[in-house]
């Protein structure tokens, strides 16, 4: 049987992809094999963009891709084009991340027509997102109707949050009426990297108590304890938490009535402010990309140093605050883009926590070691790259096709 799988990331104006063979043909034992990758941009124009990449080779070429069907059919073409696959037929499995599960999905599952519709209902509590991953979907199906199709939630890993966790202090009706709550995003990623770190520690994942740290330009934080989330800083939407790349994170709310009746804002202006106009671009003025921020910070620029200090500090905040939740920590992770890539934020975040045990290394920290705590601290700090398309790839061997995964340790 051909185990190829491909893990779909559909976005507004493009499409993310993976294709894996997770099962050895000749033996039928489990395997993680990246066979391609790549992300077709700027979906509905003329001059839309598609990147595939086989190992160190990199094909790029622009064309005019009107839709997400035109930009399946042209992948699946390049696909056989490029002697990756013979046949359509060898893809047994197409993985969907979806956005927003709401309450109803607390796992990964097979789409049925039932499945789809409440995806596409659950658009309004995700009206960016889950619309756009549902016409993935049904793209793929129509592309490829012979390979089974799982969704895989955003949301899904956070569903085991306790009431006092995911309830917020309002009138009972908003949350039994409208489903106002804490959901909580990043899910697959937080999933994956905790199951990498402890098979690194060699202990078991439900033995651990564990702050995970995606920080990218979109962050969040989340506390696992016995390998379940317990809590996470995004909230009801992905705006809530801690401060992101333009997304202002938690603030006194009365803030924003204040702005809106001062300046004649409407609420879509207030919402597009602490979205996209806030957070590291906000303070600093210059960026919402971390690199260029510290670079300015280096030669001297206040504000870009304010606003590294300032996304520390909340992040450090939030940590403290889910530590007393678990009642301890056996590890802290850092993930995402900045988080694997950026060796000050990491610092500036681990800076005097020694008296919780969490004691970096700065040695290993510059080297980007897989531990980078010191030797005798009884916390591990670990940089762990995420990969939510091997999630994707693992949940459709699982739920699909019954198949046991073993997940390999990270390649780091």
């Amino acid at each position: 049987m051909s185990g190829k799988i491909m893990a779909i990331n559909a976005g507004s104006s493009s499409l993310k992809f993976q294709l894996f063979s997770m099962l050895n043909e000749q033996t039928g034992q489990h395997q993680e094999q990246v066979l391609c990758q790549g992300l077709i941009e700027r979906i509905g124009m003329d001059d839309a963009i598609f990147n595939l990449r086989v190992g160190d080779v990199q094909w790029r070429e622009t064309l005019p891709i009107a839709d997400c069907r035109q930009g399946a059919e042209h992948l699946l073409r390049a696909l056989i084009e490029h002697n990756i696959i013979d046949s359509l037929d060898e893809i047994i499995g197409v993985g969907h991340r979806v956005a927003h599960g709401g309450e109803t999905f607390a796992d990964s599952v097979l789409i049925t027509p039932h499945v789809l519709d409440k995806i596409e209902q659950l658009g309004t509590l995700a009206p960016l997102h889950n619309p756009v991953n549902a016409l993935g979907i049904r793209v793929f199906q129509l592309a490829l109707p012979h390979a089974s199709a799982v969704a895989v939630f955003d949301t899904a890993f956070h569903q085991t949050l306790s009431q006092t966790s995911y309830l917020y202090p309002l009138p009972w009706r908003y949350y039994e009426e409208l489903g106002i709550r804490r959901y909580g995003f990043h899910g697959t990623s937080h999933k994956y990297v905790s199951a990498v770190c402890a098979e690194r520690m060699g202990q078991p994942l439900a033995a651990l108590r564990i702050v995970s740290c995606h920080l990218g330009n979109g962050s969040s934080i989340c506390a696992i304890g016995h390998g379940k989330s317990v809590n996470t800083s995004m909230g009801f939407t992905p705006q809530a938490g801690v401060m992101m790349g333009t997304r202002s994170g938690d603030i006194d709310p009365s803030i924003l009535p204040f702005i809106q009746q001062t300046e004649g804002k409407s609420a879509a202006e207030i919402n597009h402010l602490i979205n996209n106009q806030s957070g590291l671009l906000g303070i600093s003025g210059i960026s919402h990309d971390y690199r260029d921020v510290e670079q300015a910070a280096d030669n001297g620029n206040r504000r870009a140093a304010l606003a590294l200090e300032l996304f520390a500090e909340r992040i450090r905040a939030v940590i403290g605050s889910y530590i007393v939740q678990l009642g301890g920590i056996d590890a802290l992770i850092f993930t995402g883009g900045i988080g694997e890539n950026s060796r000050s934020a990491r610092q500036q975040i681990c800076r005097e926590l020694a008296f919780l045990g969490i004691v970096l290394d700065q040695e290993k920290n510059l080297k980007n070691h897989f531990f980078i705590q010191q030797d005798n601290a009884p916390v591990h700090i670990a940089i762990v790259n995420t990969n939510e398309e091997l999630m994707i790839a693992r949940d459709v061997l699982r739920v699909a096709l019954n198949l046991p995964v073993q997940p390999a340790l990270a390649t780091q």
